[in-house]
């Protein structure tokens, strides 16, 4: 096949790929760069919203807070409520609420669910968690208090969820974050640590921040002129480098990564023209300046890591631009779930890595918590790409762990043989992606 026409039969992947569930396909832009906020407004008049068809409910919307809400309670409620915090959204005015993703399924099943806008867009996580206990409170006055509160959320609404749990550990019965954030600060990283090593390996000086407008018109087209015969699909040797160490930094050797470099490697190459700045924090917030660059696991440097290290453009966070506890800047999720926790992440996502879920493992297990926290790893390059029946078996397992204390089955995501199994991920899995290889019958 020729790269032209492999670059056609990928298209549709790369459509699915980067496609996602909920809040996750305006997750996929990349957050601006920093300026003066804007006035935001919600329009009240995209607020209500109709009953399912055969699912009778009370319904109620609003503005609460400055943000935009929606609640609906079937009416054979069952007495528990399920959240829903929802992923990034650009910094722009309006506020916008998202229905929960698995809408029918909770009605039907008796469960009552609510959803806030948040009172402010971009990549507010402590807004979020704020918001997300005030909904749980207006929640109570308007429909009374459930016997149960289950949080769920995605993407960026996967680090409020996180967050929320460790901060009012009296407010939920239950967590399940999925394609989340799980290691805050480690997730811009991970943008600078892409960014910098391919404009090393390709001998293309820069700086940082770069100049936006150079970087995308000038920088990226050098680099991978540099890396590739036809990028990124014909790499060259210094661009199976970049993969390599893509791979390495996103999780590890694991299936799916090839085919996940391919969808992602684009889209990756937008955060080199930012600012290295986030909502709320007093200054740059990524950092390299201890990172080690590896190709592969072995212990020792070769001399071509060790060429790319000395020659890695070093980036040093401000100080005090990094949280380290409550809800300042971005908030640190510190690994102390107070109740049971089931995530979900897909094992070929280059934009929120796969490596996030393996971050909060260590600090959960570091905290003496593992016995609260199961995760599941799903096979699909693209983010919160997840079927139907992939997140309401782990709904459905996380409350049989609330009600009965029966802790449900999962991935290990720590150990390399494991992880790295060609059909890694085929446990829970329910559906076959496209062009991604079969989970055995």
């Amino acid at each position: 096949m020729t790269p032209r026409r492999l670059i056609r039969s990928l298209a549709a992947v790369l459509a699915v790929a980067l496609v996602a569930s909920g809040g996750a396909a305006q997750a996929q832009q990349s957050p601006p760069l920093a300026g003066p906020p804007p006035q935001y407004v919600v329009d009240e008049e995209t607020l209500p919203f109709d009953a399912l068809p055969g699912l009778p409910s009370d319904r109620h919307w609003g503005v609460h807070g400055g943000a935009g809400y929606r609640i609906e309670v079937p009416h054979h409620w069952n007495g528990d409520l399920v959240l829903w915090a929802r992923g990034f959204v650009p910094d722009q005015p309006e506020l916008t609420v998202q229905n929960h993703p698995m809408r029918q399924f909770l009605l039907a099943s008796g469960y009552a669910w609510a959803a806030y806008s948040y009172a402010k867009n971009d990549y507010n996580v402590a807004q979020g968690v704020k918001d997300t206990r005030a909904l749980t409170q207006l929640f109570n006055g308007i429909v009374g208090q459930p016997d149960r509160v289950y949080l769920t959320g995605a993407s960026m609404g996967g680090h409020v969820t996180a967050v929320a749990i460790e901060q009012y550990p009296n407010t939920y019965d239950g967590a399940m974050p999925f394609c989340g954030v799980m290691g805050d600060y480690e997730l811009f990283d991970y943008f600078l640590d892409f960014n910098l090593a391919a404009a090393a390996l390709a001998g293309v000086e820069t700086t940082y921040p770069a100049d936006p407008v150079q970087w995308a018109e000038q920088t990226v087209p050098e680099i991978t002129d540099a890396l590739a015969t036809v990028w990124p699909l014909v790499l060259n040797e210094d661009g199976e480098r970049l993969r390599a160490v893509t791979e390495q930094r996103s999780g590890g050797q694991r299936p799916l990564t090839d085919l996940a470099f391919i969808a992602w490697a684009d889209f990756l190459f937008t955060f080199g023209g930012e600012d290295g700045t986030v909502p709320g924090s007093p200054g740059i917030v990524v950092d390299n300046s201890e990172t080690v660059y590896r190709f592969d696991t072995a212990p020792e440097l070769s001399p071509e890591e060790e060429a790319l290290n000395e020659a890695v453009l070093r980036v040093t966070q401000d100080p005090g631009a990094r949280s380290r506890g409550g809800l300042r800047n971005v908030p640190v999720v510190q690994g102390t779930p107070p109740v049971p926790v089931l995530t979900l992440h897909n094992v070929g996502d280059l934009f929120v890595p796969f490596s996030m879920q393996q971050t909060y493992a260590e600090r959960v297990a570091g905290n003496g918590r593992s016995d609260l926290l199961v995760q599941r790893s799903i096979r699909a390059v693209g983010h919160c790409d997840f079927e139907p029946e992939e997140l309401i078996g782990a709904f459905l397992d996380l409350v049989a762990w609330v009600e009965h204390g029966v802790k449900p089955a999962g991935d290990d995501v720590l150990t390399p043989e494991v992880v790295a199994d060609p059909f890694y991920g085929c446990a829970f899995t329910t559906a076959t992606r496209d062009l991604t290889p079969p989970c055995p019958d």
